[in-house]
């Protein structure tokens, strides 16, 4: 089984050994109940790890020795979701599966048919619960980069990072192409455009298609749009190197 992952600031990574304390430090030692002698790996969130050996354990947190450090690289294709807003606890499953999955950048988006609006304080709460969640979801899954939940984007916002990908595509039932046929690019950024659960409406997805958006469907099927993403992602990123 692998280790552990726990998350620490760039510059605590650099010492040996290691103290892991605060809430990260409290989840290790009481929730997890991480003891001396066992294997974590700390990492920065940004690809620096470090693999270290637990040398002291109490209730305020662990004090770690390293035995190695690598660097892991950045992701190559990049993976950039843009999930229409969810509805409730959707919302929230969505980020963490896209991120154990393999998504790199999350995009909130507001699309005209969101039923979810965020405005004012309930947006940065919203917001805030997507990065915890990706960030919880990335250290459960292993994984050396925490992805990046950016601000929540407008129509035109998305269209502009849609024109500068490699490869972007919109999910539509109707579309005829499926997002099979598809040939991956093996560098650069992948974006995956995921509509809610009324659908893309037709001017969004015009601009989108002016922005060289291709859309896709997946299959017979018409899934959720907490799904859906999820599906697409891991359809994609088993056709890369990162699936290798």
């Amino acid at each position: 089984m692998s280790a552990p992952l726990f998350l620490v600031d760039e510059a605590r990574l650099r010492d040996d050994p290691i103290v892991l304390d605060g809430d990260e430090g409290r989840h290790a030692a009481v929730v997890r109940r991480i003891r001396i002698g066992e294997r974590v790996d700390l990492g920065d969130g940004a690809g620096q790890v470090a693999r270290c050996v637990v040398s002291d354990a109490s209730r305020s947190g662990l004090v770690c020795r390293v035995e190695s450090r690598y660097a892991e690289p950045p992701p190559s294709p990049r993976l950039v979701v843009v999930q229409a807003l969810p509805k409730g606890d959707r919302a929230l499953a969505a980020v963490e599966m896209l991120t154990e999955v393999g998504a790199d950048v999350i995009v909130p988006w507001t699309a005209a048919r969101c039923v979810v609006r965020w405005s004012g304080e309930r947006a940065d709460k919203a917001l805030a619960r997507w990065r915890s969640t990706a960030r919880e979801a990335a250290k459960q899954s292993r994984r050396a980069w925490v992805p990046e939940v950016t601000d929540p984007a407008s129509t035109d916002r998305v269209a502009t990072v849609l024109g500068s990908a490699e490869l972007s595509v919109v999910l539509h039932e109707a579309a005829e192409r499926p997002l099979a046929s598809l040939a991956v690019p093996t560098g650069g950024d992948v974006v995956l455009v995921v509509g809610p659960e009324g659908g893309i409406d037709d001017r969004e997805l015009a601009g989108f298609a002016d922005a060289g958006a291709q859309p896709v469907r997946l299959g017979s099927s018409v899934l959720r749009t907490s799904t859906a993403g999820v599906a697409a992602a891991a359809a994609l990123l088993s056709r890369t190197p990162r699936w290798a």
